[in-house]
């Protein structure tokens, strides 16, 4: 599947630039709470960045796992701008939480903002289609993983557990990715 492919290069290649160079690519391309380091293009370039080999080993594996499936299903074209659609709306979910929770301005990063949106897909169209946790390994169909993702998510949101991690941002991409289903 082309989009997935590139998106999975693409993040590669600009996770080794990360960590490879000295360029300052957190500062310029990590999305930044609304302030003086936000721009604009950071509603889609803190997709392609990621904070450590786990972070990209597991978003890149859900991009495979689910991208693929709905690559076929969407074709290359809607895909793309569906993909991308959920990258900003995470975003945007994110900079509104962040704007009405406040605190210190740290960057995020993270495919997961389209990943969330391939997951909710896949989970709608293949809804009876078995997975399997990686941890711990338990097998499900798609529907009941995106519920309970959605779920935890929303648990982890409200509560401030697990921090350092975007839940709000992960619920706005699949309510944007939902509304670009829908509508």
């Amino acid at each position: 599947m082309p989009v997935t492919q590139a998106l999975l290069i693409a993040n590669v290649v600009a996770f080794l630039l990360q960590t490879s160079s000295d360029l300052p690519l957190l500062q310029w391309f990590a999305l930044w709470p609304l302030g003086p380091l936000f721009e604009p293009w950071q509603t889609v370039t803190y997709s392609f960045l990621h904070g450590g080999i786990a972070h990209i080993v597991f978003n890149m594996f859900a991009l495979y796992t689910f991208g693929a499936g709905v690559e076929r299903l969407f074709g290359s074209r809607f895909y793309a701008l569906y993909y991308f659609a959920c990258v900003v709306s995470a975003a945007l979910c994110h900079l509104v939480f962040t704007s009405v929770a406040g605190g210190p301005p740290i960057p995020t990063v993270g495919a997961s903002g389209g990943v969330y949106g391939l997951l909710l897909a896949y989970g709608l169209y293949f809804p009876h289609h078995r997975v399997m946790l990686l941890i711990p390994p338990i097998p499900m169909n798609a529907r009941t993983l995106v519920f309970v993702f959605a779920a935890l998510e929303l648990f982890f949101g409200v509560t401030g557990t697990a921090a350092g991690i975007a839940h709000f941002a992960h619920l706005g991409c699949m309510l944007g990715g939902w509304l670009m289903i829908e509508y």
